[in-house]
């Protein structure tokens, strides 16, 4: 079928096609006029996409990933946003919504659950392609109550985002209460066992009687050497305390020398003359025995102070190296009382570093949860509509008329079939049958436009 087919049916049937659109652009029409009027109210909430956070100073969440905006429409169409709407405005509180409840659910399940689940039919959520705003749109058949609605579900949804971002931070705050409890407790009791060691040692934070002691445990140890020293001077001199100069140069002893030394000469003289059995040589060599018995005597006192000096010093030399033991003793002490003294006040200084950063940490979640402050704004809050948004009377006519045609056209085309004839040279010819002339009624001069085709003459075949 080419398209002067196509014409020539539509005009053949053009009583159907226009009884079809005309019926329904009518029907179209009153029942257009018929429906219930709805307003739509529009609020926009818009996204700071660039706020800091006031107690941490870091960005908001919604540079963290591209899901933020599709969450935030959830969370608006979210029957947790819908029951702080139906809580803030009272609605579950009306005599004629709860007899409405009763009547729909038989008094079963939550009126607030139900009124919100109606909400949210009639709510549309738009999130902006090009920028963090969002449309909030509610229809109602008030207009006045659907603008009310409208904003009830931005604020709900500011509130409840923001009950949503402090919600962990003041669980954290509460364990962190219980965390700073038990971290102070620890504390105390680190201190606690500082001071009692301390108290217990006679330890105190200036304490210099360790460096003191180790200055007397050096000078006990540099009298110690000096007294080694004297100590093996006076043992050497009592090895050989016949050629120590203390004996040697003694005035005693050397008298005592020279008189013995003289008493040997007489007797050699006297045996040389008289020989040994003569009384006199017999009374010098007694003289001679005397002076040397005497010089023994005074060798061996003086041999003795030698040895009394050494005993002193063997004697100076012990207690030095007991009193040098003893300080050593001391200092080791003191220096373990302090390396544990150290290491428990190395406790206190962990203890007190944990718990300063928990208690930081505590005070900023604690402001945290504290915080009122959101990245999301009411940009256009929704004012009662002027006109209502459904239906559309103007824009049903418009697709009636378009739908209407092509229904009537279809109907015709239908009907064609139906009934099929031939209405034009080009049907004879698609059947195979000679055309001989085409008998058309006379067209007269005035209506020229309505000749649809021309005589031909074709030839007999």
């Amino acid at each position: 079928m080419n398209f002067t087919q196509f014409l020539l049916v539509l005009y053949a049937r053009k009583w159907i096609v226009l009884g079809v659109l005309l019926v329904t652009v009518t029907a179209t029409a009153v029942v257009s006029f018929l429906l219930p009027k709805e307003y739509s109210a529009t609020t926009m909430v818009i996204i700071d996409s660039k706020s800091k956070d006031p107690v941490t100073g870091q960005l908001m969440p919604s540079q963290m990933f591209p899901g933020y905006m599709a969450t935030q429409v959830e969370i608006i169409e979210s029957a947790r946003v819908a029951r702080n709407v139906v809580r803030a405005l009272k609605l579950d509180e009306s005599p004629a919504i709860r007899q409405q409840f009763m009547e729909a659910t038989q008094g079963q399940g939550s009126i607030e659950q139900w009124l919100g689940d109606l909400l949210l039919e009639k709510l549309e959520v738009e999130p902006s392609r090009e920028s963090s705003a969002i449309s909030i749109e509610y229809s109602g058949a008030d207009p006045r109550f659907a603008a009310i609605v409208a904003n009830a579900f931005a604020k709900a949804y500011i509130d409840t985002n923001l009950e949503l971002r402090v919600a962990p931070a003041k669980e954290a705050t509460t364990w962190y209460d219980q965390q700073i409890a038990q971290l102070r407790a620890k504390l105390d009791e680190a201190q606690q066992k500082l001071t009692a060691y301390q108290r217990e040692k006679g330890l105190v934070e200036s304490d210099q009687r360790l460096d003191v002691e180790t200055a007397r445990m050096s000078e006990l140890a540099g009298q110690m050497v000096s007294a080694q020293s004297a100590a093996f001077d006076a043992s050497s001199k009592v090895r050989d305390s016949g050629n120590l100069p203390e004996v040697l140069n003694s005035p005693a002893v050397q008298n005592l020398k020279a008189k013995v030394a003289a008493a040997d000469g007489k007797l050699a003289e006297l045996g040389r003359r008289v020989g040994p059995n003569h009384p006199e040589y017999v009374r010098l060599q007694a003289e001679a025995n005397s002076y040397r018995s005497q010089l023994n005597d005074e060798v061996a006192r003086a041999t003795r102070a030698v040895e009394a000096t050494s005993g002193a010093a063997k004697q100076r030399l012990s207690g030095i190296a007991g009193a040098f033991e003893a300080q050593k003793a001391r200092v080791l002490e003191l220096k373990k009382q302090r390396e544990e003294a150290a290491l428990l006040a190395r406790d206190v200084e962990s203890a007190q570093r944990v718990y300063d950063a928990a208690l930081q940490r505590y005070s900023q979640t604690r402001m945290e949860a504290e915080s009122t402050q959101t990245d999301i704004g009411v940009l256009n809050p929704a004012v009662p509509p002027l006109e209502p948004s459904t239906p559309r009377i103007a824009l049903n006519i418009v697709l009636s008329v378009f739908l209407g045609g092509l229904l009537g056209m279809g109907l015709g085309f239908l009907v064609e079939l139906w009934d099929r004839r031939v209405r034009s040279a080009q049907d004879i010819a698609e059947l195979d049958i000679p055309l001989l002339a085409e008998v058309g009624r006379k067209i007269g001069r005035a209506r020229p436009r309505r000749r649809l085709f021309r005589r031909e003459r074709l030839a007999a075949a």
